[in-house]
């Protein structure tokens, strides 16, 4: 990590932990302080707020930690970080009530208790969330706003500079210009293998050769340099990075693994050795055990608020088609072991008795007419909470798909397998994007991998709020 950007990450820590801090307060004085709520039970001493406002001041920056907003070099959209901002602090709030109600239970004694010591109100959190999220995600538009004015003036830009011109480097200068708020410039490329010619790749000059690399990095001041060679000229690599030390500029290398990386590559060590994961997932450790206890407690609330409705549905199966009111089939889940998922029948008893398994599609004499409406608004898809609460899937992720498909597919679509490094979900960043049913593979797996290699609580949250608003009415749900 360079010094801007270390800087840049420790001052984004502490102002959120003083945003923390000063909410806390201020939700405090909202509660306690204005006559817009009564106090039933008194109103406790502020010295006790301020005492553990430092440890809830700690909770936030915590809360965004655990939802990648420090991750450096993330490019977020403003819904991204609105979302972020909104999980970390309701984490923040759960572990601040859980870790408040313990301390009060356990450790104040029972003469502090009866004064309130170190309780906090509900409202109070309440009231902290919504300040919380509301300043939190305020200042960081306001960073976000700040800082995209310089660079568009042109004002605190880092200088790049590209060794290569191959797909490599093409690839990174893609990745750039599609994201100008990181605030990069690009002043050009320096190569052996263009020839002389001077032509660069969209509009940016090739400035010379290798041999060149010194005078250049001087008289362009150049921040930071992106070697972006082939493997076949390690030697020249090796070359460009000591030249580039000696002149104070930071390296960067991109290594030619293009044609195997299909998710986020990350750095690992071995005693010091670093080893390249070519295909990581950050769905692992605390990330995998948050994902499950939201998975359980939504599954769990949902399968005991749909009571009435899942029996609704049971009887009208029952009473309008011969057969059992749920249907069990074989997918394929994480890291491609079968499982048995739950649907309501929504078709003929032995549907595929003649044909085998077959896609369903549009106007399929197979489905029941109670099954017709089941499959329009996804109402079939419901019992697979069930599953979810085994831990065979979780709510969101890559549906499953039954294996006798994945044979076929997984010998034809390139990087389809992949998609099995995470839990199936009931639905998906494909889904909510309209790939269900009986459309584009290709574009399902792209979807897919996006989903995985981006995964955030945040995310999760909001393709469950898209299929809120789409999926249950897409013209592909027969």
């Amino acid at each position: 990590m360079n010094p801007r950007a270390r800087e840049q990450m420790t001052g984004q820590v502490l102002l959120d932990a003083a945003i923390g801090v000063g909410m806390f307060i201020v939700a405090y004085f909202v509660r306690f302080e204005t006559e817009l709520f009564a106090t039933p039970k008194g109103q406790p001493a502020l010295a006790y707020y301020v005492q553990m406002a430092p440890f809830v001041g700690g909770l936030l920056p915590f809360g965004l930690w655990v939802q990648g907003a420090y991750r450096l070099g993330r490019v977020r959209s403003r819904v991204d970080d609105f979302f972020a901002v909104l999980v970390g602090a309701i984490l923040a709030v759960v572990i601040g009530l859980v870790g408040t109600l313990s301390y009060q239970a356990y450790f104040v004694p029972p003469e502090l208790k009866d004064v309130g010591a170190y309780e906090v109100s509900r409202l109070v959190w309440a009231l902290f969330l919504c300040l919380t999220v509301t300043a939190c995600y305020t200042s960081r538009a306001t960073v976000r706003a700040v800082l995209e004015r310089r660079w568009r003036n042109g004002v605190g830009l880092t200088r790049i500079l590209i060794a290569g011109t191959g797909d490599v480097a093409r690839h990174v200068v893609d990745k750039m210009l599609q994201h100008g708020e990181l605030g990069y410039r690009i002043v050009g490329f320096v190569d052996d293998r263009a020839g002389g010619d001077h032509l660069g790749y969209r509009g940016l000059p090739l400035l010379g050769t290798l041999s060149e690399l010194t005078d250049i990095l001087g008289y362009e001041r150049v921040d930071q340099l992106y070697v972006a060679l082939p493997l076949d000229e390690h030697v020249k690599m090796l070359e460009l990075i000591e030249v580039a030390n000696r002149e104070f500029v930071d390296v960067k290398v991109v290594p030619d693994l293009l044609q195997v990386i299909a998710l986020r590559a990350r750095i690992e060590d071995i005693d010091g050795l670093p080893i390249i994961n070519i295909n990581d997932v950050p769905l692992h450790g605390i990330n995998s055990a948050i994902k499950r206890v939201i998975d359980v407690g939504i599954a769990a609330v949902a399968l005991v608020g749909m009571t009435i409705p899942f029996a609704i549905i049971a009887a009208l199966i029952k009473s309008t088609s011969p057969g059992p009111v749920l249907y069990r089939q074989e997918r394929m889940g994480l890291d491609g072991r079968p499982f048995s998922v739950y649907k309501f029948r929504s078709m003929l008893v032995d549907a595929e008795r003649d044909t085998g398994p077959v896609w369903t599609r549009k106007d399929d004499p197979r489905r029941t007419p109670v099954g017709r409406v089941l499959r329009q608004f996804s109402l079939d898809e419901f019992p697979q909470l069930w599953n979810v609460l085994r831990g065979d899937m979780s709510l969101v992720g890559p549906r499953p798909e039954r294996p006798f498909f994945v044979e076929q597919f997984k010998q034809h679509v390139p990087q389809y397998m992949l998609r099995h490094k995470v839990k199936s979900g009931i639905t998906g960043w494909a889904q909510v994007h309209g790939w269900r049913g009986d459309t584009s593979i290709e574009k399902r797996i792209e979807y897919d991998l996006y989903y995985i290699e981006h995964w955030s609580v945040a995310l999760d949250f909001k393709i469950l709020w898209l299929t809120v608003l789409h999926l249950f009415f897409h013209r592909h749900a027969y």
